[in-house]
């Protein structure tokens, strides 16, 4: 728990470390199931990205609520990139509570594989947070207010993705955690 301590007099989070192979802590024990948030800018969603997300929103309300909130890149129509940042920054900041515990998906975030994200959510019904938040930046990535704001920066890939790949990435990656969590079979 020293972990969670720790966050509690940073605001910063470090997510457990370890490659391959090393187990989840938390597997076969009961987590607490946080109301998880997804808020993701950019352009309209694809009807194939749609349905799949759809797919891994119901497969999840097994194990936790799920709510999917998608922001227009550039809502004000800004013509330089660092208005547009700010703007959606806004936002999403707006979408943001005080008591949620929040993770930037970011492409310089800490690198994580399947068991560590399932740790990842373990400790974060250990905060004491009234919802987990994941956010999923713009075309131009993140504005400053949320990268203040973020308990923890974690990507999902060593290359960029785009807003729909990521979505996708992440919800599968939600169930896969649920399904350690829960000492569930899955392929490693």
């Amino acid at each position: 728990m020293a972990i969670i301590s720790a966050c509690a007099s940073t605001g910063r989070y470090t997510p457990p470390s370890g490659g391959e192979g090393r187990l989840c802590k938390y597997t076969g024990q009961s987590v607490r199931a946080m109301p998880i948030r997804i808020i993701t800018v950019g352009k309209k969603r694809s009807a194939g990205v749609q349905l799949l997300v759809e797919e891994y929103t119901n497969k999840l309300k097994n194990y936790c609520s799920l709510h999917d909130f998608h922001i227009r890149s550039n809502p004000r129509n800004a013509r330089d990139e660092k208005a547009q940042v700010d703007d959606e920054d806004k936002a999403v900041m707006n979408l943001i509570r005080s008591d949620d515990w929040v993770v930037m998906l970011d492409e310089r975030g800490r690198n994580i594989g399947s068991e560590q994200m399932a740790e990842l959510i373990g400790d974060a019904g250990n905060t004491g947070a009234s919802r987990l938040s994941f956010c999923i930046g713009g075309p131009y990535g993140h504005g400053q207010q949320i990268r203040k704001r973020a308990n923890v920066s974690i990507r999902l890939s060593s290359m960029v993705l785009n807003h729909q790949i990521a979505l996708l990435v992440l919800v599968e990656q939600l169930y896969r955690s649920w399904t350690i969590l829960k000492g569930q079979n899955y392929h490693h």
